[in-house]
């Protein structure tokens, strides 16, 4: 029988060549196997920088929509302190047995009173005379004040610090920046001065569930919500006293005639001293005179932009106009003294520009216009074009000349100032066609 080879001494002979050729392969220059040394990869963009990319310049977020000539435009939103990502970093020492039986605080322990405050559940929203923005947050029992120019910086009134609070609602400054501010659960207002040293206590023997406040400057007048009572009570701003009542008494929440409430909430000043106040529960918008005659009202309940679903915070422009947070909506409406709806923004969702419960609403002299989110917490600031802003764009269109170069519109400081201006705000315009659609603000 013939003798056959082995397997193995093939085998062998394989391998040898197969790693002969893998050595070759290592040796050889690169160029003789690739040919052509390829590009190095660009760098992969960064995080924050696909972000930018990848979604939208919150500065072009305006209503109504291009091309027509903007009167509402974002500014910027606020949310509470600045976070420190080295606060939540770990150092990597363990925490031994002997360190834990000494007490011993480890470096990747976080202390409690090293966290920043962030806004829960926001209500009422003010401006002082040097432009800070104050915002109630009934989550965290706080007053936070913003400083627009210093975006990190963030002061608290707290509650078992400069004063107590049950329940804060609302919040209302003076000329001298003195601060006034509703309690509905410790049912009064607290006064503090410019230091936020706490001066007074108004209504504690009155007030039934404090909401809405606002002060009339010139008079001297504060006005002074009472949501549990359906009135609104008039107090002397010096001196506290009781003036009168705005509505007739009453807990049951039921009255529906005109000059009376149901749940009302916000209230807000014209330049006339004219009194606004939103009627929750009967949702309406009623206006009465300085010595709280009634004038008027508008509104009714509705799925519509131009009716409500619950009115809350209200404000007045320079121009005369009416802003009315709807928080079932999720909206805010702009109303003429007629009550005709000229325009509305917003909508639910989380991107600049939308709302989750809105509340709040004031308006500076900047004409910057604050708004409160209830969830989550959060304060937007937009900018109100004014219809002497809106004359001026509208002949500059006409006329065809060049718009100025951003940053060469306004020689001041405040960069409001070279917002486009805009078309006016009349009731012609209160057309389907003018109110931004609700999911503008993601365009």
């Amino acid at each position: 029988m013939p003798e056959r080879r082995p397997y193995s001494l093939r085998r062998v002979k394989f391998g040898v060549a197969a790693v002969s050729l893998l050595s070759l392969a290592v040796v050889l220059p690169a160029p003789l196997l690739a040919g052509k040394k390829k590009a190095d990869a660009p760098p992969p963009a960064k995080l924050g920088e696909q972000r930018v990319k990848a979604y939208f310049d919150i500065a072009k977020i305006v209503w109504p929509n291009p091309p027509a000539i903007p009167r509402i435009a974002f500014q910027e939103l606020f949310t509470g302190e600045k976070i420190d990502p080295d606060l939540y970093t770990k150092k990597g020492h363990k925490q031994t047995w002997m360190d834990r039986l000494a007490g011993t605080q480890t470096a990747d322990e976080i202390k409690l009173d090293s966290l920043p405050f962030q806004l829960m559940r926001t209500y009422g929203v003010g401006v002082d005379s040097k432009g800070l923005i104050y915002a109630a947050d009934q989550g965290v029992g706080a007053i936070f004040i913003f400083d627009p120019a210093k975006k990190d910086h963030v002061e608290l009134i707290g509650n078992g610090r400069q004063a107590n609070f049950g329940l804060i609602v609302d919040v209302a400054l003076d000329d001298d920046d003195s601060l006034f501010v509703t309690d509905a659960k410790l049912r009064h207002v607290l006064k503090f001065n410019v230091k936020h040293d706490v001066e007074a206590s108004i209504g504690a023997d009155l007030l039934v569930r404090p909401g809405g406040v606002a002060i009339d400057r010139k008079n001297r007048f504060l006005y002074v919500v009472d949501t549990g009572n359906d009135v609104v009570d008039v107090f002397d701003a010096d001196n506290y006293k009781l003036l009168r009542q705005i509505g007739k008494p009453s807990t049951k929440h039921e009255q529906t005639d005109p000059g009376t409430f149901s749940l009302p909430e916000g209230v807000a000043l014209d330049k006339d001293g004219d009194v606004y106040v939103t009627d929750t529960f009967n949702n309406r918008v009623e206006i009465f005179d300085a010595d709280g005659k009634f004038l008027s009202t508008f509104g009714k309940n509705g799925d519509s932009p131009a009716d409500f679903e619950r009115p809350k915070g209200i404000a007045v422009d320079c121009d005369g106009h009416i802003w009315v947070v709807d928080a079932a909506q999720n909206l805010v409406k702009v109303f003429d003294r007629k009550g005709r709806l000229l325009i509305y923004f917003g909508g639910q969702g989380y991107y600049p520009g939308q709302f989750m419960g809105p509340f709040g609403i004031a308006i500076d002299q900047s004409n910057r216009v604050i708004v409160s989110e209830t969830f989550p917490g959060r304060v937007q600031v937009f900018r109100y074009v004014t219809d002497a802003e809106a004359a001026a764009e509208k002949a500059r269109r006409e006329s065809g000349e060049q718009k100025p170069a951003a940053g060469q519109a306004s020689s001041g400081k405040d960069a409001s100032a070279t917002m486009p201006a805009g078309v006016g705000l009349e009731a012609s315009q209160a057309r389907p066609d003018l109110p931004a659609r609700k999911d503008s603000a993601a365009q």
